[in-house]
């Protein structure tokens, strides 16, 4: 892996926005071509290509880069997974049992990392402790991870999307799907994917702003535009 390749996704990992989107420019490539392999299956492929964005910024976050696996072995998966996922809370990708055991297991053992570690533990721990490479670890925990809706509670602050959109009001218009999608798809693309990790995926801002690479108070500027954009379009 180039040291110039480190250095960015270092930089990314510390905060640095620029480092972060000059990394989905150069991999943007990587991305459509993982895209391509779920056309035809009734989702737009520019959204697919956004699902794709928001698991390569997940693989920035997550990787270890004193761990010697090239990114892209890890990134992969995370694209793919994230795409996968968006299809399969559709019906049109399941699961298998074998996949959401070793996703189990691993949930187990990271929960034990972290009481021993006092922190979040790295992949490269992770990879140590299960016997996994690391990107079976992120095709795993990409796959199995639960689907959120506009009706979940979002991190720490317990409100849900629909709540802040609708205030209790006109509920049954509002959150119709096809015209939330409408909205959210007239958002800018930074917009979008704090919506999507904020209430879709149910990321805490402070989470939110490490996968972006951008200051949690940066995450609220745009999630507060974002929430005044929708409620302009709805």
């Amino acid at each position: 892996m180039s040291g110039c390749l480190v250095e960015l996704i270092q930089r990314s990992q510390q905060g640095d926005r620029e480092a972060g989107e000059q990394l989905v420019v150069e991999n943007s490539g990587l991305i459509w071509s993982i895209a391509r392999r779920y056309f035809g299956r009734g989702v737009d492929p520019d959204d697919l290509y956004q699902l794709g964005c928001v698991g390569f910024l997940k693989a920035i976050a997550g990787f270890d880069t004193a761990y010697g696996t090239q990114f892209s072995t890890y990134a992969v998966p995370k694209i793919a997974g994230e795409i996968r996922r968006f299809l399969r809370d559709d019906g049109a990708v399941k699961v298998s049992r074998s996949l959401k055991e070793r996703a189990a297991s691993i949930k187990i053992t990271r929960q034990k990392l972290t009481g021993q570690l006092g922190r979040e533990p790295t992949v490269s721990e992770l990879s140590e402790a299960t016997g996994l490479t690391v990107e079976e670890i992120a095709a795993a925990e990409t796959a199995t991870a639960s689907a959120e809706s506009i009706h979940r509670e979002t991190g720490e602050e317990g409100f849900t999307l629909e709540a802040v959109l609708t205030d209790g009001s006109q509920e049954e218009q509002l959150i119709e799907r096809i015209a939330l999608r409408e909205a959210i798809g007239r958002l800018q693309e930074r917009e979008r994917l704090v919506i999507d990790l904020r209430f879709f995926r149910g990321l805490t801002q402070d989470k939110t702003a490490k996968i972006l690479g951008v200051s949690q108070v940066q995450v609220s500027r745009i999630e507060k535009k974002a929430l005044q954009e929708l409620r302009k379009y709805i």
